[in-house]
Formats: structure tokens, sequence, C-alpha cells
């Protein structure tokens, strides 16, 4: 990987992407659900919300974090929540979650955020 490796925030017509690659972390966590139908709605539903995105990354993509947004109380300002990150098996060991924990948190300061949460399983 190099940095021509295609990174960009998801859209609404990355709908089957995503979900493809959500279904397969959720297979990685050897979950039972939500199935892929169950999640193609939800996933429609945050690709449309301001307060989420979804980073990609290579083209296709083989790797995504989910990012989630929130107004702090504290600070007055929104907050980032890393909620998701996934590389495909055969993608791994090539930089791709770094490339995209770097790209959420660089995100999450160009949208004025003070904080990062990270949650992990």
């Amino acid at each position: 990987m190099g940095p021509e490796t295609p990174l960009r925030i998801a859209g609404p017509t990355d709908l089957a992407a995503v979900t493809g690659l959500v279904a397969g972390f959720r297979d990685f966590l050897k979950s039972d659900g939500p199935n892929k139908a169950e999640l193609e709605i939800t996933i429609a539903q945050l690709l449309a919300d301001r307060m989420t995105e979804f980073l990609l990354i290579d083209e296709p993509p083989v790797g995504f974090i989910q990012l989630r947004f929130r107004l702090s109380v504290w600070t007055g300002t929104e907050d980032a929540w890393l909620e998701d990150a996934f590389v495909q098996e055969a993608a791994r060991g090539e930089g791709h979650g770094r490339t995209l924990v770097a790209a959420a948190i660089n995100r999450a300061r160009s949208r004025g955020c003070q904080r990062i949460q990270l949650d992990v399983n």
C-alpha cells in the first residue's frame, strides 16, 4: 500500500460495498445477526445521517471505519466515536487499518472534535 491507495467517505452509492464489508465484520465476529437485508436498511439510514461517516479504503473497498459524531455537553463541540474498524482478511498486513484510523482522527479534527472515543471488542 502506498500514498496512492484510495481512501474516501462513503456516499449513498456505496450502500452495497458498505453492507458487504459490515457483513464481513459481522461474520468475523461470529455473530448471527443482523442479516444482510437488515444491515442494508440500517446502513442506508446511516449513510444519509450527517452524524455518521463510513471511511472506505482501496477500490474496490477492502476495509472501513464507522465514525459517529455527537454534540458534547462538556465541550460544546462534537465528539467523535470510532465505532467499528474492519479490513478483509486478504488485505490485512498492508497498513490499511492504520491508514483508516489516521483518517478517522483527521476527519474528527476537521469537524472540530476535541475528543475521540474508540469502541472495541
